[in-house]
């Protein structure tokens, strides 16, 4: 049954993987943030530099929109300085509101002079058009969460599609925010510089090409390869599986099924930044910028262009096509195959087949022990593939599965034990002393075979003058059986409200004693109370039966008499009897002369007989009257015998 269960489990836990729920996402994402921070890429010479509008160069050049004419004068420093190529983490949809003619047409109060002196004078977005077209500039898009209007026709080359329509697996937006058309027609390239973040806000993978409005868009960086690189084509490559990835200058890059890229970030980011002001001052290092990419793009916090990511809480947003850029170019592809989902539940179900094999057979210590060496090693097989050769596994899952299922497994053989020991409980209950059920049930392992040596005080109780009342019901022997048990329940009432074990019953007789197997201090003087309390139920019963016979009318039945014997001794007590089967009893001397006590009561007209020693632990407490030295049946020599009385009459020993 427990491996059944743990079984259904191990397959819910599979279902559930492949729906992949946002709770095992985040414990996937987090665990590849622990690889990334704990080896981040290695810092070498980045192809890569950020030229960064900042808050010094915001300062020094006046606030955020600079005029179209400083950012042509940065776009012709840049490619003097022999950038590869120059992608901006900026769009430009709107015209430039600092252009002279522009301004001729919106600021009030100017001298006509004035005004027709700026009509005169180059629109700066024709400018910066000019500067972008001499250089090869990749300008940046953004996507929009709905459709634009103005969308017109996009000048730029589209993304082939090898291996079949990839649009419907790649990252969509409703509509996009494009440049000026006079900067688009100028520019050598275009590319989506939008980032979608993971549900926790951190930024670990950025699309390579989106699908906007209706076709394929190459991401801000692949186009800026494409462009520094000299290719006039893009690809995106897919399989059964999804996209493959995305092919520039007949190299590749691997993505995940939805055409996203896992970026490899590193933490020493501040020496590929160089200010803006900087460069446009004139005071950048001989070949800064040499066969770079240079990504224009912003770290003040008042244009609010900060993202986080595994390695950085607050880091601009264009350090993260920085990373992906130097990843791809260095060969430091993070990779999660497409077979990554496929290992992770195999090695769930190997996991969790082996709790359910191992938990039934060695216990829950021993495989928790186990199952915590091979967590260990799931942990770093997974760290290994990833310092090894940068492969996403994620371990967090078949780590999940196995702990389930031994949760599971664990949970079922305490449900099990606790089963078991209710079953102790209940078939224990009617014989034994509350007590030793309790021990019992905790600890199953004491029914075995054995015993120890201890002083016990023992009661033999049998009905005097059976024979006649069973002779009498010899016809009807159900109505015996149930008049056995109305008597015998009082009886054991009172033996175990006083602590008492019933070690048998034996037809019309009960045996039991006190002081085994939990200590009962004074067990002589329970075991009196015990008895006293059987002659007063038998009283209640006798009276009982009488009523019942009047009320129906017929004779009344002759009453029932006992007689009990009480001895005090050392005894051997535990469980014996057979591998087969074994009763909880006493054995010894003081056993046989409670029993040879009892028998003497109908002979000395005594109704409770006690043994020498039982009276000296009862004296100056209980009644007791001294019958004197008997010579008991198997034995040599005479014992001396009380009577236990109902009354309060003080004894005399």
């Amino acid at each position: 049954m427990p491996r059944l269960v743990g079984l259904v489990v191990l397959l819910a836990l599979t279902l559930i993987k492949y729906s992949d729920p946002a709770p095992l996402e985040r414990f996937r994402l987090w665990l590849f943030d622990h690889y990334v921070t704990a080896k981040p890429r290695e810092a070498g010479q980045s192809p890569v530099v950020v030229v960064d509008v900042d808050e010094n160069s915001i300062a020094r050049i006046g606030q955020w929109p600079w005029s179209r004419a400083v950012l042509a004068d940065l776009v012709e420093r840049a490619g003097a300085a022999g950038a590869a190529a120059i992608g901006f983490d900026i769009v430009f949809p709107e015209p430039d509101r600092l252009s002279p003619p522009r301004l001729a047409e919106t600021l009030a109060g100017l001298a006509p002079e004035m005004r027709r002196g700026l009509k005169g004078e180059k629109d700066t977005d024709a400018l910066f058009a000019a500067a972008i077209a001499r250089h090869r500039v990749v300008l940046g898009r953004s996507g929009l969460p709905q459709a634009n209007p103005a969308k017109g026709d996009d000048p730029h080359l589209p993304l082939a599609m090898i291996g079949g329509d990839s649009t419907g697996l790649l990252p969509a937006y409703p509509g996009m925010l494009r440049n000026l058309p006079v900067l688009e027609g100028a520019a050598a390239g275009a590319g989506m510089f939008s980032i979608l973040s993971e549900p926790d806000g951190l930024i670990r993978r950025v699309p390579l090409a989106f699908h906007v409005e209706g076709k394929v868009v190459p991401a801000l960086a692949i186009e800026l390869l494409r462009v520094a690189t000299g290719g006039d084509a893009l690809a995106i490559k897919r399989d059964s599986a999804g996209v493959m990835g995305v092919i520039v200058g007949g190299t590749m890059i691997p993505t995940e099924r939805d055409g996203r890229f896992w970026v490899y970030y590193r933490t020493d980011i501040a020496r590929n930044y160089v200010a803006a002001v900087d460069l446009l001052e004139g005071r950048l290092a001989e070949g800064a910028l040499k066969d770079k990419l240079v990504l224009v793009g912003s770290s003040a916090i008042g244009l609010q262009d900060i993202r986080a990511t595994p390695v950085n809480a607050a880091t601009p947003g264009v350090e993260v096509h920085a990373p992906l850029l130097e990843t791809i170019l260095a060969d430091r592809q993070l990779t999660r195959p497409h077979l990554a989902l496929g290992i992770e539940v195999l090695a769930g179900l190997a996991l969790g087949l082996l709790m359910i094999l191992l938990v039934p057979r060695l216990g829950t210590l021993p495989v928790l022990a186990l199952g915590i060496l091979m967590a260990v090693a799931t942990w770093q097989a997974g760290w290994m593939l990833f310092a090894r050769y940068r492969l996403l596994i994620d371990t967090v899952y078949p780590l999940l599965a196995g702990f389930s299922v031994f949760l599971t497994l664990a949970f079922l053989n305490y449900w099990r034990e606790e089963r078991q020991r209710h079953e102790i409980r209940a078939a224990f209950q009617h014989y034994l002393a509350p007590a030793l059920v309790e021990k019992l049930a905790d600890h199953p392992s004491l029914l075995r075979l054995g015993g120890e040596t201890r002083d016990l005080t023992v009661l033999f109780s049998d009905m005097r003058d059976f024979t006649p009342v069973a002779e009498s019901m010899k016809g009807d022997p159900q109505a015996l059986t149930a008049l056995m048990n109305r008597l015998l329940t009082p009886l054991s009432d009172a033996i175990t409200q006083e602590g008492g074990t019933i070690d048998k019953y034996m037809g019309d007789a009960v045996m039991a004693f006190w002081n085994a197997p939990l200590d009962v201090p004074d067990h002589a003087a329970h075991a009196a109370r015990a008895a006293l309390a059987m002659r007063r139920r038998l009283r209640d019963l006798n009276a009982a039966r009488q009523r019942e016979a009047e009320e129906q009318g017929v004779p009344a039945p002759a009453s029932l008499d006992i007689g009990i014997g009480i001895n005090t001794g050392r005894c051997v007590v535990g469980n014996m009897g057979s591998d087969f089967r074994f009763d909880y009893s006493a054995l010894g001397d003081a056993v046989n002369l409670a029993s040879r006590l009892e028998g003497l009561t109908a002979q000395y007209g005594e109704p409770i007989l006690i043994g020498e020693a039982t009276a000296e632990a009862l004296a100056g407490r209980f009644a007791l009257k001294e019958i004197g030295a008997v010579q008991v049946k198997g034995k040599a020599e005479t014992v001396r015998v009380f009577a236990l009385l109902d009354d309060l009459e003080r004894s005399s020993i």
